[in-house]
């Protein structure tokens, strides 16, 4: 269990009632981890979201890793060598693993700790099972979700353009 009143410190949860805030902290776990700690890999059944506390965390995407051969036999079934592309970066007071508030609740990325961090990890599990009860807290939770959504997608889309204007050069 963890503090309503730790969690209500950071602007995700806010406009929370102080219930919301008791059952987000009944579902939740302090954690420390170490550098290179994976949390989930992309197309994964997450089952945690989490807010960074303290550190940095990765959000990766797997790609086709380039500097090495790739026979035509691995590109058939499947079993290709590949790498961790950094698309993105989260820090103290944000939120990651947002797809597991939304079904189906499968990581649209991975998510990796580049530094020691401290994270707050919540059973999304039980959270989604309180959806149904209080309707207010699913609408709060899923438009702030989306709202991180909108972010990153916006990040991803500037990085992609600067990435594509430097091929250009």
């Amino acid at each position: 269990m963890v503090s309503p009143e730790l969690i209500r410190r950071y602007p995700f949860f806010a406009r929370l009632e102080p219930k919301q805030l008791s059952l987000l902290g009944q579902s939740a776990e302090d954690l420390t981890v170490e550098p290179g700690h994976v949390f989930f890999r992309e197309e994964e059944e997450v089952d945690k979201f989490y807010l960074v506390v303290d550190g940095t965390v990765a959000i990766v995407m797997e790609v086709p890793d380039r500097s090495s051969e790739q026979p035509l036999s691995g590109q058939l079934t499947g079993e290709i060598r590949t790498e961790d592309v950094v698309v993105s970066t989260v820090g103290s007071g944000e939120v990651f693993g947002w797809s597991a508030l939304v079904p189906p609740p499968e990581a649209s990325a991975g998510a990796k700790a580049v530094t020691e961090c401290r994270v707050i990890a919540f059973d999304a599990n039980e959270i989604r099972g309180q959806f149904e009860d209080d309707c207010r807290f699913a609408y709060l939770l899923t438009q702030k979700a989306a709202t991180v959504m909108r972010e990153r997608l916006r990040d991803m889309r500037i990085e992609s353009l600067t990435l594509h204007q430097k091929q250009d050069e």
